[in-house]
């Protein structure tokens, strides 16, 4: 695939990856993510402000960098080489998708304190029973004079232990299941009734389970319009997908490089092990994975402004990432033995953030599923 980027992009890489270098060790990310709170406000803080990475797919008119979704490309594959858990998926792509998409009439001002770092936005979408189906849901949203009354359990919801903000989607409408009656709000975390359990998972992250009990929100909670929210929120996790991906891409470029070279050093027989043509194959399969994996993903990434491609293109691309994301971490940690899953070495904490990425958002078997019926559901 012919890509170039631009030179501001090209700019922010090389700020990114430059920072994420001097700032973010491997030994420094396990520090943080082994104590409270979970993750750095400090390195949050310089995104903003030193960096001003968090404007990174806004309008200047908003204040940010002018950008979009290869922005966040960009930024999220270097992310994804440093394994960084600072919420910029959640409040920089998810957050700001759903304030820039909706035409909501705070967008301005939340997406102002989104860059200025203030606001931290976590997604409370999934709920025990749905399977990544977004319209399965129970929580439910009922009109209380000028606003709306939210009830329900939201799980595992990503980023949520340090969240100012939750974007809640609930049903106003319809069945269980019905693409129709589907909304999406904001909601404060701070309000009365949201009460939250915080865990670590397995990748370093943080995240909580959700209850919302009689929590008032007024009319400027809603998000899109009411009952038709559906396509909306189709449209900002396609883009969170894409966004994944490209995290993928920097993980599994990492642990690519990281199996290279413990291979030169690792001696068996008196030789590297990475002389012995079969292990030669095994790391070329893994490169042809990851080259793959970038290619699907700089594609779905230029499709999110096609309606009509996107969600066929974000489905194939997550198929492949999840693809490589078992594959490639799988033959990394058998080429590194017992010691690739030990704390103390990079390579096992890749692979977990790989083994997360591969079900986030819906699985192989879910993508494979979906791409089918893209193509062939309505006309079957």
């Amino acid at each position: 695939m012919d890509f170039s980027f631009t030179d501001e992009q090209s700019m922010l890489r090389d700020t990114v990856a430059s920072y994420l270098s001097d700032n973010y060790s491997f030994d420094h990310r396990r520090a943080v993510v082994t104590k409270e709170p979970g993750w750095s406000p400090a390195v949050w803080k310089a995104f903003a402000e030193e960096l001003g990475i968090l404007g990174a797919p806004f309008s200047e008119e908003l204040g940010g960098l002018g950008g979009g979704p290869v922005e966040n490309m960009v930024v999220m594959e270097e992310f994804g080489k440093a394994l960084v858990v600072e919420p910029y998926l959640g409040t920089v792509v998810i957050g700001g998708g759903f304030l820039k998409h909706s035409g909501h009439p705070q967008a301005a001002d939340l997406i102002g304190k989104i860059i200025s770092g203030e606001a931290i936005f976590a997604f409370a979408y999934a709920e025990p029973q749905g399977r990544y189906n977004l319209a399965d849901l129970k929580t439910t949203a009922k009109k209380d004079g000028g606003g709306y009354v939210l009830n329900g359990h939201k799980a595992v919801v990503v980023g949520a232990p340090f969240a100012t903000h939750l974007i809640v989607t609930a049903r106003t409408g319809g069945g269980e299941r019905d693409g129709q009656g589907v909304s999406a709000f904001i909601v404060e975390k701070s309000a009365k009734g949201v009460t939250t359990r915080d865990y670590p998972t397995v990748d370093g992250n943080r995240a909580s389970e959700v209850t919302l009990e009689n929590v008032k929100v007024g009319a400027e909670a809603l998000i899109g319009p009411q009952d038709h929210g559906l396509p909306l929120v189709e449209k900002v996790v396609e883009e969170a997908i894409a966004a994944t991906c490209a995290e993928a891409c920097g993980v599994l470029r990492k642990l690519h490089e990281g199996t290279l070279e413990y291979t030169r050093q690792r001696k068996q027989f008196g030789a590297p092990i990475s002389s012995f043509q079969v292990l030669q194959h095994r790391m070329v399969d893994m490169f042809i994975q990851l080259e793959q994996s970038i290619s699907m993903t700089y594609m779905a990434t230029i499709k999110l402004a096609e309606d009509a491609e996107r969600a066929k293109a974000v489905a194939a691309a997550k198929v492949q990432i999840g693809k490589a994301c078992k594959f490639v971490g799988q033959n990394a940690i058998q080429l590194h033995g017992g010691m690739g899953m030990t704390e103390e070495m990079a390579i096992g904490h890749y692979f977990k953030r790989a083994t997360l990425i591969e079900s986030a958002f819906g699985g192989i078997d879910h993508h494979l599923a979906r791409y089918e019926f893209l193509s062939f559901g309505q006309a079957a």
